[in-house]
């Protein structure tokens, strides 16, 4: 059967143990640290072109095994295919997919309605479903959580008595944060019932029912009359899809004063036209992971945003940042793989530790960024209130 194995694979060098069903090895290198075990006899004819998507797929679908640190089996199935399959093939344009509030709303349950228990086993203390804040790198992933917090209020300029509006509120966490750490007021919105049950549950908990409501609300269906003096949406944006931005960035526009703040925090693309990530792995997450997501590049939201009439006045990219809370993650869950075992099934266990391990290696790779984007939306006269430098968010 090995003699069935493409040649250009036989002649590579990697730390690899391909075992096959009938119980013959190859070793592709010296000390291999990592074995894909094939089960399925149909797939050696696809290791002529084994991509990302076609590893990530196999494996979630029972037809091979990944044997080894998962961080370790990503980089090494990374060479593998980098070695074998054309990154020309995938440089094909994207195409702008129309997205529905059915179409959305059925993509944020499939995701984030999971299982609040299952994430709750490797999230923060406060379930905080985004880019943490290292300070220094070595925080943990609570404190840099907190911290990621304290940075978007204090870019924010938030003021007790203030009015924040928290598009895609998750579990709860910044606006309840907002609230208690900054005397703001909240209005959250989710199109997650799992999560809006637990994160109504947390405010009630925390007393700040008067101060936080949270609702199940599309973006689309948010009031345009400019009441929020504030605005933030983290991690929610790349759901909208490419063919909705303006329609996005015009529904941000509609709700903030004017002079008021709007923070967008989300996952760009590195290609200016949007593309998926190549060699088949931005395929996996669209097909397993976020059905309908689509990443912008910085470039194409700071458009959007600017169009919409809002001024871009500041960006910072927190890639590094969200390579390394996505490496915490991955670790947590996969210290506790036989709790999670029991919460969901088989397939999406495996989904999330190909997702959280191939996450943290694209974002430290530069493969995808994340880009807090500050926008106000200025008066009449061009003016706003903002202070001339950034020494106040630092301070």
């Amino acid at each position: 059967m090995l003699a069935q194995l493409p040649p250009a694979l036989q002649n590579l060098h990697l730390p690899l143990r391909l075992k096959l069903w009938d119980g013959n090895e190859l070793d592709l290198g010296s000390d291999p640290r990592v074995t894909i075990v094939v089960k399925d006899p149909s797939l050696v004819s696809d290791f002529t072109h084994p991509s990302l998507g076609l590893l990530g797929s196999a494996f979630v679908e029972g037809r091979l095994e990944l044997e080894g640190s998962i961080s370790e089996v990503v980089r090494v199935c990374d060479e593998l295919t980098k070695a074998l399959v054309d990154e020309e093939d995938d440089n094909n344009l994207p195409v702008r997919t129309e997205h529905d509030k059915a179409t959305d709303a059925a993509s944020i349950s499939y995701h984030y309605d999971l299982s609040n228990d299952f994430y709750r086993l490797w999230l923060d203390r406060e379930m905080v479903y985004s880019c943490a804040y290292f300070k220094t790198g070595s925080e943990t992933l609570d404190q840099a959580q907190q911290d990621k917090f304290h940075h978007l209020c204090r870019k924010l300029r938030l003021k007790p008595g203030e009015y924040l509006l928290d598009v895609g509120c998750g579990w709860g966490g910044l606006s309840r944060f907002a609230a208690s750490e900054y005397g703001v007021k909240v209005f959250g919105i989710t199109l997650s019932r799992e999560q809006l049950a637990l994160a109504r549950e947390r405010v009630r908990a925390d007393g700040l029912q008067d101060r936080v409501e949270l609702q199940l609300l599309d973006y689309r269906d948010l009031p345009k009359d400019g009441r929020f003096d504030k605005v933030v949406s983290v991690g929610m944006f790349e759901h909208v899809g490419h063919a909705n931005l303006e329609l996005y960035a015009k529904c941000l526009f509609d709700a903030v004063r004017e002079g008021g703040l709007v923070m967008n925090h989300g996952i760009t693309a590195r290609h200016t036209d949007g593309r998926p990530v190549g060699r088949g792995a931005g395929d996996f997450i669209d097909r397993y992971v976020f059905p309908n997501g689509e990443l912008p590049h910085l470039s194409m939201i700071s458009g959007f945003i600017s169009e919409a009439g809002l001024e871009v006045v500041d960006v910072e990219s927190l890639r590094l940042h969200y390579a390394k809370t996505l490496e915490h993650w991955s670790a947590r869950l996969e210290e506790k793989l036989d709790v999670a075992a029991a919460m969901v099934p088989e397939q999406a266990l495996r989904i999330f530790r190909l997702y959280l391990a191939g996450c943290a290696y694209a974002f430290s790779k530069g493969w995808i960024n994340l880009h807090q984007i500050l926008a106000v939306k200025p008066h009449a006269d061009g003016s706003h209130n903002l202070p001339l430098t950034r020494d106040d968010v630092y301070r």
